[in-house]
């Protein structure tokens, strides 16, 4: 395939570089990686660190990916993904990519203070959050990801505690507020404009930052078979969406003129089916000032 040729479903590379996992089915995280990795191609560097990914993954004696690929610390994804990149400099190879497979947690909590270093120096990695919403390799545990009112191991649904008690963090904020050269936002639920933004990121000569919508069926009890319609409906309700930042400016990739009903989605998962209806009007007070705010700001 020529390298100036866009890259759309119809005609990804039959090779699979990510592939034999024990994932669970339906899970969004594995379809994320697999899709990724045939944009990014076989001279890539991966680093997974403590989630679901390098738990399906790293088994001996298999190792399911097509490349070079290493499980680091659960902290220091990008610090890992920063010294194969200057080796490789060091080494003068030509035509490599450096990429990072890291979780909500892993992300956002534990591996932000090593993400942040990495763009202050603008490394040359590719740094990617799949994004379920909850520490899933362990059991279900609340991150920052984590959505307000999501029922999780650690953020019961009982009497006292109603799910998560906060909002999710506002992570694409915290990235583009260091100045980075290229970080989006994507969803397993629009596969194109994941492969587009993938695309972007291995020709950016500098830290690019990709934020991805990855449903996982078991931690938030829907259908193994709706991942990818879930993960649309997440942004057709507004509650999450699909922008880019690049030379210091923002651009929203969807602007919906109307959400359908964030109520609708709620329900389809068992994770908030004990939410009531000031709760939901909660959820949709809080996406309306996000989206305020981005038009303001954007």
């Amino acid at each position: 395939m020529a390298e100036n040729k866009k890259m759309t479903l119809n005609n990804l590379p039959e090779e699979e570089l990510f592939f034999g996992h024990k994932a669970c089915p339906g899970c969004g995280g594995s379809l994320t990686l697999r899709l990724v990795m045939k944009v990014l191609g076989p001279n890539t560097f991966v680093v997974v660190p403590a989630n679901c990914m390098s738990a399906v993954s790293f088994y001996y004696p298999a190792m399911n990916f097509g490349c070079n690929a290493l499980a680091s610390a659960f902290p220091c994804t990008a610090a890992t993904m920063s010294g194969i990149e200057a080796a490789a400099r060091a080494k003068k190879l030509e035509d490599y990519t450096v990429v990072g497979f890291a979780g909500d947690g892993g992300t956002a909590d534990i591996g932000l203070q090593a993400l942040s270093g990495a763009i202050d120096r603008n490394d040359r990695i590719i740094y990617i959050c799949y994004d379920n919403e909850a520490y899933m390799n362990t059991g279900v545990q609340e991150s920052g990801l984590t959505p307000f009112g999501a029922k999780t191991t650690t953020s019961p649904a009982g009497k006292v505690q109603h799910g998560k008690l906060t909002h999710k963090k506002n992570l694409f904020d915290i990235i583009t507020a260091h100045g980075i050269p290229y970080a989006a936002t994507a969803s397993v639920g629009y596969p194109q404009d994941l492969i587009n933004k993938v695309a972007k990121a291995k020709a950016c000569q500098g830290t690019s930052f990709l934020h991805i919508m990855a449903p996982c069926p078991t931690g938030w009890s829907v259908p193994i078979d709706s991942t990818v319609s879930v993960a649309k409906e997440a942004v057709e309700c507004g509650l999450w969406y699909l922008a880019e930042y690049e030379n210091g400016e923002y651009k929203l990739n969807k602007d919906p003129k109307e959400f359908t009903p964030v109520g609708d989605y709620i329900r389809k998962q068992g994770r908030f089916k004990h939410l009531n209806e000031d709760e939901i009007r909660e959820i949709e007070r809080q996406r309306d000032a996000t989206w305020v705010r981005i038009h303001e700001k954007w």
